[in-house]
């Protein structure tokens, strides 16, 4: 008679995830890093329908901010049904509910904004689109910027998954839209990026191209898994770039945007607020040592809102009571 085991069962580590392609093919991602580097271990996804999800026919700006696509995954931290949740950092807001950390920030993608036309357009560039182009973006940062620097433009609200906005597009809805370079290239269609746009034309959200991972503060063994992921000088960029949008109290309501480079150990964060109709541009930049990469961060957003970010700040908050 075989003899009886007597080994522990084996772990099973549940991870949370938006329900959208982009989501799980991060996700996928994490649980697959994760089980190569702890092979004893079983990892499982588990999948939730957030806010941000679910309202696709009101501009994200109209319904709020504050973990739009987080609160959710958050609450099921929060109530042990998941040990942590993968998110794309530019979700996640920078004060996070009590009891819950950002335990890991992942290697970073092309963080920047990519230009995808319509077939008819494949000859042209953002500068060379005809008077009255139809652009599709549902960011008040890429909204404000592009106002400024292409006024004759029609902006038009874009929603919907990835494959939905890119369908509208094809459809004709619009001549051109607006995405991420990183989802782009992380759902393997990098060959609809048609030009990514420079940061003189739109300077990136805080913590695109970097994944996020939520986790309970104090969870020892989660933290020690995660810290296996984690890609430091994308973290110094991040964290910088964090603590800017923090110290502004800015989010989805607020045309924000950064840049961020690392030379060695200096960190350079150049950052813009921008009025709604892009008439007003505020930016500046500021430069340190990445262990600083924090207090960097909040240094420029008082720079700016002594430069005038302020006024444009009590501005849309007045709008938005």
């Amino acid at each position: 008679m075989a003899p009886t085991s007597t080994a522990a069962p084996t772990r099973t580590i549940r991870i949370g995830s938006r329900k959208s392609q982009l989501a799980l093919v991060q996700t996928h991602w994490v649980r697959d890093e994760l089980q190569k580097q702890f092979p004893d271990l079983t990892f499982e996804v588990q999948t939730m329908d957030t806010q941000g999800d679910k309202v696709l026919d009101v501009s994200l700006s109209k319904i709020g901010d504050k973990g739009l696509f987080t609160q959710e995954l958050e609450d099921g931290m929060v109530q042990g049904d998941i040990d942590f949740a993968v998110h794309s950092l530019k979700d996640l807001p920078t004060r996070l509910p009590e009891g819950l950390i950002l335990g890991c920030v992942t290697e970073r993608e092309d963080p920047a904004d990519a230009l995808v036309v319509h077939a008819q357009h494949q000859d042209k560039q953002i500068h060379t689109l005809p008077q009255g182009a139809v652009i599709g973006t549902s960011s008040l940062r890429r909204l404000a910027q592009l106002r400024h620097h292409y006024p004759h433009f029609t902006f038009k609200d874009i929603r919907g998954n990835l494959n939905t906005r890119l369908r509208k597009l094809d459809d004709g809805e619009y001549d051109a839209i607006i995405l991420a370079v990183a989802g782009l290239e992380r759902l393997g269609m990098g060959d609809r990026v048609h030009q990514i746009l420079p940061p003189e034309v739109s300077l990136h959200a805080v913590g695109q191209g970097a994944l996020g991972i939520e986790c309970r503060e104090g969870d020892g063994e989660i933290l020690a898994l995660l810290k296996t992921l984690e890609h430091l000088p994308t973290t110094y960029r991040c964290l910088a770039e964090r603590a800017f949008l923090r110290e502004l109290e800015g989010g989805c309501q607020v045309p924000i945007g950064v840049n961020t480079t690392i030379d060695g150990d200096t960190l350079t964060l150049k950052g813009i607020v921008a009025s709604l109709d892009g008439q007003t541009l505020i930016t500046n930049q500021v430069q340190g040592l990445v262990s600083e990469a924090e207090s960097l961060g909040t240094q420029l957003a008082q720079q700016l809102r002594a430069e005038g970010a302020q006024a444009i700040l009590d501005e849309i908050t007045a709008l938005n009571r």
